[in-house]
Parts: structure tokens; sequence; C-alpha cells
């Protein structure tokens, strides 16, 4: 089962897929079907704003595959906030190497994230 805030990001993406194949028109069993065939390929990369060089920049923090990521669609800003403490924090889903939709998220708590390791993304 998928959230609906996550499932209003993702949706417009199946559209596409299905529509780039052909299905002008998907049916919700359409949707589902495509959800179910991609979802496994999918990654959320959590990164947190923070100042750089007079400017801002995003500490990339963790790349977690769609396996792992119920807890954190259950109650987004209470798995940040445990994690990593405040802060405006962005999350990015990625189909593959196909970038699908980011969402921003604002937990409040001490910014704990400022000693945690920077994911290195290549």
């Amino acid at each position: 089962m998928i959230a609906g805030w996550c499932w209003e990001l993702i949706e417009p993406y199946l559209k596409r897929n299905l529509l780039n194949r052909g299905v002008e028109r998907p049916t919700r069993r359409d949707l589902l079907a495509e959800f179910a065939r991609v979802w496994p390929e999918f990654t959320a990369t959590i990164g947190v704003q923070e100042p750089f060089a007079g400017t801002i920049r995003f500490k990339w923090l963790a790349r977690i595959p769609s396996s792992e990521l119920q807890p954190l669609l259950e109650d987004p800003e209470g798995w940040i906030a445990g994690r990593w403490g405040g802060g405006k924090f962005k999350l990015n889903l990625h189909h593959g190497m196909h970038f699908v939709s980011t969402k921003n998220f604002k937990p409040s708590g001490d910014p704990r994230w400022k000693d945690a390791p920077e994911l290195a993304l290549d």
C-alpha cells in the first residue's frame, strides 16, 4: 500500500509511461499494474538544505530503495526528524535513472543532520 501523498507524486509519471506505450486513457487497473511494474525499481533520495559559501546547497543524506520506504511513507516528517532532526528536507523520487518527483518536508527539532555523513552521489 502506498501513502496518498506519495501516490499524488507518482501518478503523473505512471500516466506518462502508459501514454508512451499507447494507453491514452489508462484505467485505475492500468495505473495499478504500472505501479506494480515500476515500484521495485524506485528509490528515494533525501537531502537537507544547508548554508554554503553565502548561498545554500543540499547535503544528501540517504538513498533508500522502495523495499525499505514503508516507515517513511507512513510518517515522513516523523521518520526524517527521528533520524536527522529538524530542517528543510527534500525527498526526490527516482525510477532507475529517471527523476519522477520531489516533495519538501520541514520537521522541527535540533538539526542533528549537521554531524551526519554526506551521501556520495555519483
